[in-house]
């Protein structure tokens, strides 16, 4: 049996931390919520939304790419396994309103899971549809009482 590691033990997590980007100006997207909530066990990458003062200190560090949606800029890190970009589908949330909805776990910035189903919705490929299913079957022991 494996042991699961805690988030800040997890070296995308160590990577983001390292970065020391403010934390008022950043929030942790993709599946970085299903971690954080114990949804999944591990994740492969990690998508971080930055503004102002982060934003502009990750373009320092790498070249600004083209993001695949919604005219979103990125920086790739950690051999692409940290993706930081200036937006989060933008036809869906204003910058600023995605980052400061956020909840605190761990230390860290998360987009809630409600933001999660949205999008992962949005998208559609079946790695989302597996993770609707995960966190709707959360949800739902979450709202079962002890030992229900």
């Amino acid at each position: 049996m494996t042991e699961q590691i805690t988030i800040h033990q997890h070296p995308l997590f160590i990577a983001l931390e390292e970065l020391d980007l403010p934390r008022q100006d950043f929030i942790i997207a993709g599946s970085g919520p299903l971690l954080a909530h114990g949804i999944r066990d591990n994740i492969t990458d990690l998508d971080i939304v930055a503004r102002g003062p982060a934003w502009e200190l990750v373009q320092t560090m790498a070249p600004i790419q083209p993001a695949p949606w919604e005219d979103v800029a990125r920086v790739l890190l950690f051999d692409g396994r940290l993706e930081i970009l200036n937006g989060w589908f933008p036809s869906m949330w204003a910058v600023d309103e995605f980052i400061d909805d956020r909840e605190i776990r761990h230390g860290l910035p998360f987009a809630p899971l409600d933001r999660v189903l949205r999008w992962k919705s949005r998208l559609g490929r079946a790695k989302d549809l597996a993770d609707i299913d995960a966190t709707l079957r959360y949800f739902t022991a979450a709202a079962l009482p002890p030992g229900g």
